[in-house]
């Protein structure tokens, strides 16, 4: 016997083994119990996602010798011949070799006599969109009112090219693009019947690169058990695939976080050795990014059985939300620009360095949030109106020096002295503490409720529980007893807050100093010439305070 491929081997046989189009088959599935037949059925989707196993299921389910019904036999003669391909009542037709008016007027000519074995005969026209616009026209009137005996069953990738008039006369139903969680599934299920072995991550794998298409998967599948000798393995279907190793990914977000150029460049370097693609290395780069953006603000989202959900976690404290956002943005548009780069290690390097560059540096110990860079200070400066723009241009900046931060002496052995100099003041205690990432966030739209000295009870809003994890909690608590100086009773619940948080301080302080820039700006005596003999306008969207 010779090889059959998986796709075909397992093909969908009853509308109860199709993977990930349950509103379609609960539609067909209650037209057929209940006798509601139309007579033309167009069936639209992407590739490999199950057009023609859905009309060849429901050709078996009008034609099946027990009767019309959803669930046919597949045991009659009828059943496995259309599972065999070769039902005399079954007409398949490729629209894309019989594009013009002569093969569908033949068609429509055999369509008039009855069947000859089954209860209809159903034509599935394949890439309907293909035919002619004299081959639509002819069969317009026959599609409208065909003979009771016929059924028409029409697949397209592009119904955008299917006339109107052609549309109004079926019934239409869009195959939707299958997850990768269903396709996973639907392999695990595979590799179980044909008894290999096989490992998650690598179909995980597969599934992704397949992209929603399950012939595809079941394509690639083949390929990796033969490229494996018999098994699916995650580091035999990377190569196979030419997908990066996550372990890059992570260390390039490691050295990223450290401000390591040298480290950055040096792994782009064994990348290009390894001969990976870097249009694939920033795609992945950018999906990692989406996790640690997850990971800071909505973590639950994150699955517990993700292989990599401790690092992502961990990588999510070394960056400030901001940060993150900035390098996804940046992780996209490189991989766009890489047709323009000199040479796409130059592209991808060029991303590398500038995530680095947009990276804000600080003194250690100071907030991701906090921290500043000339970069920053050039785009300031550049968002600035004219009026104030001139004025800071005016003078040279050679260097951009961060205010000196706060002295903290070091912790005292005796921590109740230290704990006295804490007067319930949180905004300023918050200050001082040196957080960074999502630790920050949580002391930061915290209010305090109470506080007797080692006892510091706490309150954060419903909005923003995603910040209770018991992670950043145990960074906050360390910070506090390193601060203060000994053991800290630490208690966060989920309250009304009232008060005032240090987020609130921070808006209201930007808001003071937006209304000030504003202030500013309206009573320039320039600005004020402009408008009165100009009838010039303010746009104060476009105002921004000086740093």
């Amino acid at each position: 016997m010779s090889y059959q491929v998986l796709a075909r081997k397992w093909r969908p046989k009853s509308f109860a083994d199709l993977v990930g189009q349950a509103h379609v088959v609960r539609a067909l599935s209650n037209a057929l119990d209940q006798q509601r037949l139309h007579h033309a059925y167009l069936l639209t989707g992407t590739r490999g996602v199950g057009k023609t196993t859905v009309a060849r299921i429901l050709a078996k389910s009008l034609n099946c010798e027990t009767g019309i019904t959803s669930t046919p036999c597949g045991t009659c003669n009828t059943c496995r011949e259309i599972d065999a391909g070769r039902f005399i009542d079954l007409l398949e037709l490729d629209a894309a070799s019989n594009t013009g008016i002569d093969n569908m007027r033949e068609v429509l000519d055999n369509a008039q006599y009855a069947p000859t074995a089954g209860r209809f005969k159903v034509y599935l026209i394949d890439e309907v969109h293909m035919l002619s616009k004299a081959a639509f026209n002819s069969m317009l009137k026959t599609l409208e009112e065909p003979p009771e005996h016929v059924k028409f069953i029409l697949a397209t990738t592009d119904p955008q090219k299917i006339p109107v008039t052609v549309l109004s006369r079926c019934l239409q139903f869009n195959l939707k693009q299958m997850t990768p969680a269903s396709i996973v599934g639907y392999l695990q299920q595979v590799l179980g019947r044909e008894g290999l072995p096989f490992e998650l991550p690598a179909l995980q794998l597969l599934a992704r690169a397949a992209q929603g298409s399950m012939r595809d998967a079941l394509s690639l599948l083949d390929q990796s058990i033969a490229y494996g000798g018999g098994k699916v393995e995650e580091g035999q279907v990377r190569t196979m695939l030419g997908a990066i190793d996550q372990s890059y990914l992570f260390t390039l977000l490691e050295r990223l976080a450290e401000g390591d150029g040298a480290g950055l460049i040096a792994l782009a370097r064994q990348m290009e050795e390894r001969s990976l693609s870097f249009d694939a290395a920033l795609q992945d780069l950018g999906a990692l990014l989406h996790q640690v953006a997850l990971a800071q603000t909505v973590p639950e989202a994150l699955g517990e059985d993700l292989p990599e959900r401790q690092r992502i976690l961990e990588l999510a404290q070394r960056f400030s939300a901001e940060d993150v956002q900035l390098h996804y943005q940046i992780a996209l548009h490189g991989r766009k620009d890489l047709g323009l780069a000199p040479d796409e290690f130059a592209g991808f390097t060029m991303a590398l360095l500038r995530m680095l560059a947009f990276t804000l540096e600080a003194a250690p110990g100071e907030a991701p949030a906090t921290k500043r860079s000339a970069a920053t200070e050039k785009r300031d400066i550049a968002s600035a109106p004219p009026a104030m723009a001139a004025q800071t241009e005016a003078r040279p900046v050679l260097k951009v020096q961060e205010p000196a931060p706060a002295l903290v002496e070091p912790p005292q052995p005796a921590g109740k002295e230290r704990a006295e100099t804490f007067n319930g003041d949180w905004p300023a205690l918050v200050a001082q503490l040196g957080l960074g990432g999502m630790a920050k966030m949580l002391a930061q739209h915290c209010e305090l409720k109470s506080h007797d000295g080692r006892r510091i009870e706490l309150c954060v809003h419903e909005e923003h529980k995603h910040l209770m994890e018991r992670s950043y909690q145990e960074k906050l608590k360390t910070a506090l007893e390193n601060f203060l100086g000994g053991a800290v009773f630490l208690s966060i619940s989920i309250c009304s807050v009232t008060g005032v948080t240090p987020a609130k301080l921070v808006r209201q302080e930007k808001q003071a100093r937006q209304a000030e820039a504003i202030a500013a700006i309206e009573q320039d005596p320039f600005v004020r010439e402009l408008i009165e003999d100009l009838d010039a306008q303010v746009i104060e969207s476009t105002i921004k305070p000086n740093n």
